[in-house]
């Protein structure tokens, strides 16, 4: 599809060019690369801002008014029509040029700061998924919607309606404030973050290869994803890998049909499926260094047979792998091809392995979180900050994250007296995060743009000053 790529604006090129900032763009990133980027870490922590920038409570409150009404019209991944309206209205408003279009219903907004510095991007997904809300909430969706040929009832069941409202109100904020931002921000609304539908291309990936960082290439992106695991306003944070790859097999096996008396007047696919399911667990548990990262394996679905004394000629495996490391994760796709193959060759059957690789490693660059973790903690408060786990779902940031440092956290959402581990979490219809968490989701966005130019804008000072021609 086409998409509208304006020009950046004269003044926002003389701006990067007096910074330092590069205006080289990566190319089209149709292969991830294999390790995520580096970024020297800081030399000096300066306090960027003595005062940390909070919301007023009226933009809260539109934030809150935003993100019921996204909920009430969810609208699935590269449909998103309306909240892609929506957020274009929104930006144009402010006086923020916008490029819109880019991968089917992408919007990305472009605000010079006051003052010359890095490029500074945020970003949030905007999709719904195809699930039958059950919160009983006033501003529940009734939305339905066609997904894989059929009609199907939609739900923000992932919390992607508050980071829109986040972004939005984070939008509204630095607006108003621009005068006081060193730098460049880049809003980045992104679609399909779920998923495309069967095939389509969509999310991250295809915002990439229809050129979102031609438009400008980052210096650092931040995200934030909302979930129950935490109580409403906490934050999680990891360094390094902090979420799984995901990728989807298929496998066909194909064997010689026969009669179920007479076992030995064919090839049993069957008991050739049940081996590589069987064998495939060794892959984990005794040919991957489980010391370097963990890795899982797991089938969810088989198919094969239509009468119980048939021995069919045939029988389809499909499942996901995960990981966190990605050389691990492209050793574990060479072993269950070899192992898949060779399995069902010693039943005598055939089998035919296709792995799909979906998302990478959703890596958090190490110097960008060390670098801004004390404006995080400033933001949240250290009694509500607290490192967090890896977690095995995976999320379409990381392809941002292979290609410029990146910093992505999870910020709670269990509603007050809840249990987080108890409380329904993402996906599920009864999905209803404390809309107060937002207040600090959008203040993080803020600060960060604040903290991450003031820092970058204190260095490239110091290393002025350090020059030989500064000493003569």
């Amino acid at each position: 599809m086409k998409h509208n790529l304006q020009l950046v604006s004269a003044s926002i090129l003389l701006a990067l060019v007096a910074s330092g900032c590069s205006l080289t763009s990566a190319p089209a990133a149709t292969t991830a690369p294999a390790t995520a980027p580096q970024m020297a870490p800081p030399t000096a922590q300066p306090a960027a801002n003595d005062n940390t920038h909070r919301i007023a409570n009226d933009l809260e409150q539109q934030i809150i008014a935003w993100r019921r009404d996204i909920h009430q019209h969810p609208e699935l991944g590269n449909r998103e029509f309306r909240t892609a309206a929506l957020v274009q209205q929104h930006l144009e408003a402010l006086g923020i040029t916008v490029h819109a279009g880019i991968a089917h219903t992408g919007v990305v907004g472009i605000l010079q700061g006051g003052q010359p510095g890095p490029v500074i991007a945020l970003r949030a997904d905007m999709d719904a998924l195809p699930v039958k809300e059950q919160t009983g909430l006033p501003f529940a969706s009734t939305v339905m919607a066609e997904y894989r040929g059929e009609q199907v009832p939609v739900m923000h069941a992932c919390g992607h309606d508050m980071h829109v409202a986040m972004l939005m109100g984070a939008a509204e904020y630095l607006a108003q404030h621009k005068e006081s931002i060193k730098g460049t921000v880049m809003f980045i609304f992104q679609p399909a973050e779920e998923g495309a539908p069967p095939g389509e291309e969509g999310g991250a990936q295809l915002m990439l290869k229809e050129g979102l960082f031609d438009i400008l290439k980052p210096d650092a992106i931040f995200g934030i994803h909302v979930g129950s695991n935490y109580h409403a306003g906490h934050v999680g944070y990891k360094s390094g890998p902090a979420m799984a790859s995901s990728d989807r097999f298929q496998v066909t096996v194909q064997g010689v049909q026969t009669h179920g008396s007479r076992p030995w007047g064919g090839a049993d696919p069957i008991v050739a499926a049940a081996s590589i399911v069987t064998n495939s667990q060794a892959i984990v548990s005794r040919q991957l260094d489980l010391t370097q990262a963990p890795a899982v394996l797991s089938f969810g679905i088989i198919q094969g047979g239509m009468r119980n004394n048939i021995i069919p000629d045939q029988v389809y495996l499909e499942g996901t792998m995960r990981n966190f490391d990605m050389d691990l994760r492209a050793r574990m796709f060479e072993q269950f091809k070899h192992l898949a193959t060779h399995t069902a060759a010693a039943h005598n059957t055939t089998a035919t392995v296709t792995i799909k690789q979906g998302y990478p490693v959703t890596i958090n660059n190490p110097a960008l979180m060390q670098q801004m973790l004390p404006t995080t903690e400033r933001v949240v408060g250290s009694d509500k900050l607290s490192p967090a786990g890896l977690g095995t779902a995976a999320e379409d940031f990381s392809f941002y994250a292979l290609e410029v440092p990146g910093k992505y956290v999870f910020l709670g959402g269990a509603q007050p007296g809840q249990d987080p581990a108890t409380a329904a979490g993402n996906h599920s219809p009864f999905f209803n995060p404390d809309e107060s968490t937002m207040k600090v989701g959008t203040e993080l966005f803020i600060n960060w743009v604040f903290d991450f130019g003031a820092q970058a804008q204190a260095q490239a000072q110091a290393r002025l000053n350090k020059s030989p021609a500064k000493a003569q």
